[in-house]
């Protein structure tokens, strides 16, 4: 157990906006001299100097012990702590450079790649065992709200979070204007119980907001495929196909960050790790079964569209044909006219008919008559 944290320790030094930065303002963390914590005037000269972070990268850091975030006066106290095991550390980070990085990792012995990996972003969801440490990527999404689905609307919008799990520490790197965890630390400050189980506990909350934020995605998209569906079956027969095509893409996206994460929730569900409590690897079981649903969810999709396009595809196929057999017809008809016409155009002197009183007459009712009949035919065959 740690010792008491003494009254001078034990003054509030998080800044009150310290978790809005998740949420999406750009300067929460404006008030942090070293994440969570902000360091007091009239601090020691004598105490390790604190880390040089940037009000741009850093969103909030705590210590956290028995499942409650404690007051520490420094970073460095913090840090101090949760090498002796009196509770774990999780700093938040919003798309750090590779220098911002760089103290953290050394001071938490993180694997070079996966600090490479988590500066550059651009990852596939993956589960990564360096020695005493894990190191996992999760791909973010949003619905990206839009009045008309047109060829060119972007439905899905995506990002990552990249989380660094050790016995005693949890860095998360986030990419991306979305997918803040100001809400997921708030709710897991408010369960102790769970928290209480170390780390492996906020990589499961992560985790489990990452999959449900799949789930909302993969239910408002499905207004977008039944929009398609009815358009394209409709009376209007309206036939985009540029617009069935750009769902399929944005339902891609999807795809990408949903299927690869199916190995690693199921290695973190099954395998016993040291780092990863017991107790918590059964709630990565129903964080599995929740990624499964959508899975099925974005692979039914996928066959609707794939089924619509070709019904699309068919429908454009066979209003050609109906426009070519309507032409067909009309030119039959309009032959009869023209070649009568161009029989008696050929203007020879010795014509049968040509003199005759009801020659005329005679020509424009074989006209009409053939083409009313002509007409009628293909009327009864489906071709006018």
């Amino acid at each position: 157990m740690a010792e008491p944290i003494s009254a001078r320790q034990a003054e509030p030094k998080v800044p009150p906006a310290a978790d809005s930065r998740d949420a999406g303002a750009p300067d929460a963390a404006e008030a942090m001299t070293a994440g969570g914590g902000g360091r007091a005037a009239g601090a020691s000269a004598a105490m390790v100097s604190e880390p040089v972070f940037s009000t741009r990268a850093v969103v909030d850091w705590a210590l956290y012990h028995d499942g409650a975030r404690q007051q520490v006066a420094s970073y460095p106290q913090a840090v101090r702590l949760a090498r002796q095991g009196d509770g774990f550390l999780w700093v938040g980070l919003h798309e750090p450079a590779e220098h911002e990085l760089a103290h953290i990792a050394a001071e938490f012995g993180l694997h070079p790649l996966a600090v490479e990996d988590a500066v550059h972003a651009h990852q596939r969801p993956k589960l990564d065992r360096y020695e005493e440490m894990l190191f996992v990527v999760l791909k973010t999404v949003r619905y990206h709200p839009h009045e008309d689905l047109t060829s060119a609307s972007q439905i899905v919008e995506s990002g990552e979070v990249m989380v660094f799990l050790g016995a005693h520490f949890v860095v998360t790197v986030r990419h991306g204007e979305h997918g803040g965890l100001a809400d997921v630390r708030r709710r897991l400050e408010r369960d102790r119980e769970l928290l209480a189980r170390g780390p492996s506990a906020v990589l499961h909350a992560i985790a489990d907001d990452v999959v449900d934020a799949y789930l909302d995605v993969a239910d408002l998209m499905q207004d977008d495929v039944d929009e398609i569906e009815e358009s394209v079956f409709s009376e209007q027969q309206r036939r985009d196909v540029g617009r069935i095509y750009q769902v399929k893409r944005e339902l891609l996206e999807l795809r990408r960050a949903v299927t690869p994460l199916a190995v690693p929730l199921r290695t973190l569900a099954e395998r016993p790790m040291p780092i990863v409590d017991e107790a918590v690897r059964e709630y990565f079981r129903d964080v599995e079964d929740h990624l499964t649903r959508v899975r099925e969810q974005v692979g039914a999709y996928d066959e609707l569209l794939t089924s619509i396009l070709q019904a699309s595809l068919a429908q454009l196929s066979i209003a050609e044909n109906e426009d070519m057999r309507r032409i067909t017809a009309w030119a039959a008809i309009i032959a009869v006219p023209t070649a009568l016409t161009g029989v008696y155009g050929m203007n020879f002197a010795f014509m049968p008919e040509l003199q005759w009183r009801f020659g005329y007459p005679l020509v424009l009712a074989v006209i009409v008559t053939a083409c009313v009949l002509l007409y009628r035919g293909f009327r009864r065959n489906g071709w006018l």
